[in-house]
């Protein structure tokens, strides 16, 4: 009853009926109209998006930017490098490992990830230190995976803040041997735990070995004391790292050098017996 009493109604004030095409049509237009609009609202410069909104900027107590969503391009770069450099110090620890070729691949354990602080800073520092232990412990198992983050990982991260920061080679030096020490003293600690005997008594041995051999050449009538072997392994191991460092600086500052990260400059008297300029 009220349909039909609607279509009477129509067709008493002759009102033709909506034509169904012309209502899909004009519903198109607004549609693509409606997208046209949110596209020039999107494709607007952001000085434009800051200055229309004075109320909201009254409200928050400051400008909202409206950046549109961009790709940093440096990041997919940053992973990259970074992966890179953790898998290269990664691979020179393990070729070292199995092939030694002598002290001339410890020198490398360390400088990639240096770089990679000097590069992109000190998180992609950390993640490299972190990738590179995760892959020797996939390829060589944790304990030795620990070995290396420990020192060498951590000696690069430590010498990428102190390059990047312009520090002086003999502080850099200073505090590198410190960490390197502590890294030898951990090497000995975890290596006796895994394998069940003393290393330190080991190393206390032949020192007090090599300490009576000298009295003997000198002509020293006594006995060396507990105390003073223990002093004197500290020494030795100290001064081996002041070594190792001293080389490792020298070696990073031939090669990022020609890498374009430089280092700090070496004294004065380094460059002369380089001969570098």
């Amino acid at each position: 009853m009220t349909d039909s009493s609607e279509d009477n109604a129509s067709r008493q004030t002759g009102d033709p009926a909506p034509d169904p095409a012309n209502v899909d049509q004009r519903e198109a237009a607004s549609v693509e109209a409606s997208w046209l609009e949110v596209e020039a609202e999107l494709s607007r410069p952001i000085e434009a998006l800051e200055a229309d909104d004075p109320l909201e900027a009254k409200m928050f107590g400051q400008r909202r930017l409206r950046v549109p969503r961009t790709v940093d391009p440096a990041v997919p770069l940053m992973m990259v490098e970074t992966a890179f450099l953790a898998s290269a110090a990664s691979l020179v620890y393990l070729v070292n490992y199995y092939f030694p070729i002598g002290p001339l691949l410890r020198l490398f354990f360390s400088i990639p990830i240096a770089l990679i602080y000097l590069r992109w800073g000190n998180r992609a520092a950390w993640m490299g230190a972190l990738v590179s232990g995760l892959l020797l412990s996939v390829l060589m198992g944790p304990a030795r995976s620990i070995l290396f983050v420990m020192p060498y990982a951590l000696l690069g991260v430590l010498l990428g803040v102190l390059w990047h920061r312009s520090a002086q080679w003999a502080f850099s030096i200073g505090v590198g041997s410190i960490l390197t020490t502590f890294g030898f003293f951990f090497r000995i600690w975890l290596v006796s735990l895994l394998l069940g005997e003393d290393l330190w008594l080991y190393a206390t041995t032949q020192t007090t070995e090599l300490l009576e051999w000298l009295f003997i050449k000198f002509g020293f009538l006594a006995q060396p004391s507990l105390e003073l072997v223990q002093a004197a392994i500290i020494v030795m191991v100290l001064l081996n790292s002041l070594v190792y460092l001293f080389i490792v600086h020298l070696a990073a500052w031939l090669l990022l050098d020609r890498l374009g990260t430089p280092i700090p400059r070496p004294p004065k008297w380094v460059q002369v017996l380089m001969d570098y300029e």
